[in-house]
């Protein structure tokens, strides 16, 4: 992961400007929808009402079914957008990066519902947003100062800070697109097979997917009841 990383890195740029729409607007939309629900997609609360139900109100259990779940979700659509050549990249690489913004911005926002966090909450969303991105390259930015705190502490800080919302959610563009490019060229360049391709795109976004899952498990605490 550490060659795909470099390779979005310095793709990065590129597939933004092939796809000017992969900004930080469509990282908000994302969480929107994810919270909202989108289709026959759920919102993050209704569909972690739903998996509360089915473990019988065991909170840790529907938190581990969500991100089951939500892994084999990412898988799917990793697949789907990951097959092809570089003549499909610019067409399937914003699909892939709006489609697990989507996902995984739904998988936080959930498990923050089951933990007690208002989802309509600035606050909430920008901590959601912000476990998007993973434990690493969160301790990264704080270490940088280009985001404030860790997710748990955007969250639960007293006050909002509007100038915050556009940072948060360009650093979360940034890194989807980075992610999402260097899978996708790190496979095309090593085996020049598309249905590789598609496999590996199933593999790496199910698995950034858990981590990320397994991050907001142990991040958002449980919020005390007001």
């Amino acid at each position: 992961m550490g060659i795909s990383s470099r390779i979005g890195k310095q793709l990065a740029p590129r597939v933004t400007e092939l796809a000017p729409g992969v900004t930080h607007s469509v990282v908000r939309q994302a969480l929107a929808r994810a919270i909202a629900g989108v289709g026959p997609l759920p919102g993050a609360a209704k569909a972690a009402e739903a998996q509360l139900a089915e473990q019988k109100g065991d909170v840790d259990k529907a938190i581990t079914e969500l991100i089951e779940n939500h892994v084999r979700y990412a898988g799917v659509q990793g697949f789907a957008t990951n097959l092809g050549g570089l003549v499909t990249m610019a067409a399937l690489v914003p699909a892939n990066i709006s489609g697990l913004a989507l996902l995984q911005c739904r998988l936080v926002a959930a498990i923050a519902h089951l933990r007690g966090y208002d989802l309509d909450e600035p606050r909430v969303r920008n901590a959601i947003l912000v476990t998007v991105m993973g434990e690493d390259n969160v301790k990264h930015l704080v270490k940088k100062h280009k985001i404030p705190a860790p997710p748990m502490a955007l969250a639960t800080a007293p006050v909002h800070d509007a100038a915050l919302d556009q940072v948060i959610a360009s650093e979360v563009a940034a890194d989807l697109v980075s992610r999402v490019t260097g899978t996708r060229l790190a496979t095309l360049v090593g085996r020049r097979v598309p249905l590789v391709g598609g496999l590996v795109g199933m593999g790496a976004d199910g698995y950034a997917t858990w981590k990320i899952g397994r991050y907001a498990d142990r991040e958002l605490l449980r919020r005390p009841a007001r």
